[in-house]
């Protein structure tokens, strides 16, 4: 496998899609990244853990229809050129 832009568009995708499929009950809570954990005070700074907690969030939230679009054109163009 070359090493190209497509390959690069691709990892992207798949590592977008791991990060939207990461379910906060079942996986995130088990290893200690409960929504209820990355709490902080008033006027403190988030932790990298908060943060990557909010991140996972976000990337759930607002990537979800994009990613389906995403996704479903990757598959046509690899259906189509293999």
């Amino acid at each position: 496998m070359a090493f190209t832009l497509y390959s690069l568009i691709q990892t992207a995708i798949l590592c977008t899609n791991a990060i939207a499929v990461l379910h906060e009950e079942r996986f995130l809570s088990k290893i200690g990244w409960a929504a209820d954990q990355g709490i902080g005070g008033f006027g403190d700074e988030p932790g990298v853990k908060a943060q990557l907690l909010n991140l996972i969030r976000s990337v759930r939230t607002v990537m979800r229809v994009p990613l389906i679009i995403v996704n479903s054109v990757c598959i046509v163009l690899l259906l189509l050129f293999g």
